[in-house]
């Protein structure tokens, strides 16, 4: 349970947004909006034309560096917790297997323009800012990712973006469905 005065700092924000409008099926945003009780809302961090691409970037950056986070040692900020989903092809944000934006280690957040999953205009937080918060907590539920979850799980493997999920100083759950664990090895699903 959160106090009062920890209440008042909480903040939350999608980790990356489709770039179409709020009222579209299609918007983070706009999902969590209308599923979340409405004391969330004044919390929620809200961009003003989500539509706009390099704007959304800017204010993404801006918002962030408003609540005075702390740094890491290469100028990234160190979020408490980011929960995080994984897809059945093993990306989470927009961050894509083989996609060029594995490989950005300068930009907080990042607009991907040729996203392999509609819609194709995105911005998302980059992998050195997921791997600098203090916790990470993936949730993959479904049968069609425990082939991608055992590879990454048990095998270890980082040919899929959430496997390049690997917290610098902070700590990594896992937050899985019997259907999305059933490849696992016994030990792992006793850790999970």
């Amino acid at each position: 349970m959160l106090s009062p005065e920890q209440g008042d700092k909480l903040r939350l924000f999608v980790v990356d947004e489709r770039l179409v409008p709020l009222d579209d099926p299609e918007s983070n945003t706009g999902v969590f909006l209308r599923d979340l009780p409405a004391i969330f809302e004044e919390r929620f961090v809200l961009l003003k034309d989500p539509t706009n691409a390099s704007a959304s970037r800017e204010e993404f950056v801006g918002i962030f560096k408003s609540w005075n986070p702390p740094l890491s040692s290469d100028g990234f900020p160190i979020f408490d917790v980011l929960f995080l989903g994984m897809g059945p092809d093993g990306h989470t944000c927009s961050l894509f297997p083989g996609h060029s934006l594995l490989q950005e280690n300068k930009e907080w957040v990042a607009i991907i323009e040729d996203s392999p999953k509609p819609p194709p205009r995105r911005v998302t937080i980059t992998l050195p800012v997921i791997n600098n918060a203090k916790n990470v907590a993936f949730i993959a539920t479904g049968e069609s990712k425990a082939q991608i979850l055992k590879e990454i799980i048990d095998e270890k493997t980082e040919k899929y973006p959430s496997g390049l999920v690997k917290p610098k100083s902070g700590s990594l759950y896992w937050f899985l469905d019997i259907s999305s664990a059933r490849l696992l090895k016994d030990h792992t699903k006793s850790e999970l």
